[in-house]
């Protein structure tokens, strides 16, 4: 059972910002930027290109919901998106708050940022996605 999946089942905690019955997104706990959020299907399936067309496409319609919600949020040029796919074996889609392209290099040491900061962060993502 990967990491993931322990969050989908509620056995983990997570900053969750946008959940369906299908999909959820939450804040990347090993942040490059705040409000660095991960979106992944509920379906366990390693490779994205494995899911099927529908729960793709679905899932980059909600992906694009929670950006939207991430550019109300945290200031910032627009949000870089990024599927590696190598550190979980579980779909996900990388959601960051870029300013420039070096803001998405995920070689960058990541940003720490204090529990009650990512709380606020999530919330107020979560106030704002229109699903």
């Amino acid at each position: 059972m990967t990491i993931f999946e322990k969050i989908v089942a509620g056995e983990i905690p997570s900053y969750k910002v946008a959940e369906t019955d299908d999909f959820l997104a939450f804040l990347d706990v090993f942040p490059l930027k705040e409000g660095h959020t991960l979106v992944i299907p509920k379906q366990a399936l390693d490779y994205i290109y494995d899911l099927d067309d529908d729960t793709l496409a679905r899932l980059n319609v909600f992906a694009k919901k929670v950006a939207k919600a991430i550019e109300q949020v945290i200031p910032c040029e627009r949000i870089g998106v990024a599927v590696i796919g190598l550190e979980v074996p579980h779909t996900h889609i990388h959601l960051v708050p870029i300013n420039s392209v070096a803001d998405i290099n995920f070689a960058s040491p990541k940003i720490r940022v204090a529990e009650e900061r990512m709380k606020e962060i999530a919330a107020q993502i979560a106030a704002k996605v229109k699903l």
